[in-house]
């Protein structure tokens, strides 16, 4: 892994450097007709200041927020991230033309390069919007599902289902998540389930969230477990003590909105004297993230004829612990966010984390059993979404006549 990841770092720092080269060079070129020696100059250094300004702005944000766990640092550093993506993306693309332009000598019309300008500037509108809009136009997505042993009492039991939120990401932009309030709620919903990733790091994150998560409703309850960054895993602790501070902070604050936080343990859900069991398992992810959950320890004393619904952060959990190795039902999952980046339509469904995350969004069905993974509501890193808008699922159970 080590490696793999030094070699990624490698081949970053070798595309921004060679498509940084490439396009000044083009640009000069252009620059070079108008004969103005000054313009050349003035050109020179302010092309060249961007890259470490970016730099400059990254080490001076990570020195001022990160240590002090400040709920701000991670939206200031996903900004600036935005700002870089929105800059050389286009420059890579562009360099990409101008690569081939070079290589098959194309003479005397600039075909490719033109062609590359327009792809460019396409990629910056598209990558513009994600990042302005994009990231808050949230989408419904329904399913019905069908079940032999989902009780009478329990046909027609819609759950709404949320994830990822990442509070650190959105801290300027509380307000505009009172349409998701008001979205579920207008859906009348009989369970709420927040499948983790609450936060990026710090409980300090959730400072003014109590207006969201505190006035959604659902008649029989709302539940949650915790995903992988709500551990708090990638923050350098002075001590442990402090880091289990920080998640007890955050399953109170849960705890306070309404949600019972499920820790490997399972609650009943009655109604008319039937029953079903919600089960909520720790994060269990790839080798990658440490993995807390015990499905196990959820599962324990339970009735083997009751219908049951898991919440797992990580989708990867349902083929390696779940799908024909138990009777869960519904098992609910987010995690991957869809990249935040990707197509998905009707018709068809592709992201880059497909490679890692084979089923890294919808529906998922093995025998009779059925996972769904969410694409969540905010973000991390890139600080929008392309193709992949935040999600909000309706899911409705039936019963089976």
């Amino acid at each position: 892994m080590k490696h793999r990841t030094i070699i990624f770092i490698i081949s970053f720092i070798s595309t921004i450097l060679l498509s940084e080269c490439l396009v000044y060079l083009y640009i000069l070129q252009f620059i070079s007709t108008f004969n103005n020696q000054s313009l050349k100059y003035i050109y020179t250094i302010c092309y060249w200041a961007v890259l470490p300004l970016f730099i400059a702005g990254i080490l001076l944000i990570w020195n001022k927020y990160y240590r002090s766990q400040n709920p701000l640092f991670s939206g200031k550093i996903f900004r600036i991230a935005g700002l870089f993506v929105l800059v050389y993306i286009p420059k890579i693309i562009l360099a990409s033309t101008l690569i081939i332009h070079l290589l098959i000598n194309e003479k005397p019309v600039n075909v490719i390069p033109f062609i590359g300008l327009c792809l460019s500037g396409i990629a910056f509108v598209i990558i513009l919007f994600g990042i302005t809009s994009g990231r808050f136009r949230f989408r419904v997505t329904r399913i019905n599902l069908t079940f032999e042993k989902l009780p009478e009492s329990f046909n027609g039991l819609k759950i709404i289902q949320i994830s990822d939120l990442h509070a650190g990401s959105l801290y300027r932009n509380i307000k505009k998540f009172g349409k998701v309030v008001r979205i579920i709620n207008n859906e009348r919903p009989d369970l709420i389930f927040f499948t983790g990733d609450i936060v990026n790091e710090f409980a300090g994150e959730l400072d003014g969230w109590e207006n969201i998560f505190g006035h959604l409703n659902a008649r029989y309850g709302k539940f949650s477990v915790l995903g992988n960054h709500d551990y708090g895993d990638y923050y350098p602790w002075k001590s442990n003590e402090d880091k289990e501070i920080n998640i007890k902070k955050i399953i109170d604050f849960e705890t306070r909105m309404g949600f019972r936080v499920l820790m490997n343990e399972s609650a009943l859900v009655n109604i008319n004297g039937q029953e079903i069991n919600i089960l909520g398992v720790e994060n269990w992810g790839l080798k990658m993230f440490k993995r807390y959950g015990r499905l196990e320890k959820a599962m324990e004393g339970l009735k083997n004829e009751n219908f049951k619904i898991l919440l797992s952060h990580d989708p990867s959990h349902w083929d390696a612990e779940i799908a024909g190795r138990t009777n869960v039902g519904l098992t609910l999952s987010g995690h991957t966010h869809g990249f935040q980046f990707g197509i998905r339509t009707r018709w068809f469904k592709w992201s880059p984390v497909k490679r890692f995350y084979p089923r890294w969004e919808g529906l998922h069905q093995a025998a009779a059993q059925y996972l769904y993974v969410n694409t969540g509501l905010g973000y991390i890193g890139f600080p929008g979404r392309i193709g992949i808008p935040p999600e909000i699922a309706v899911i409705k159970l039936n019963t089976k006549k």
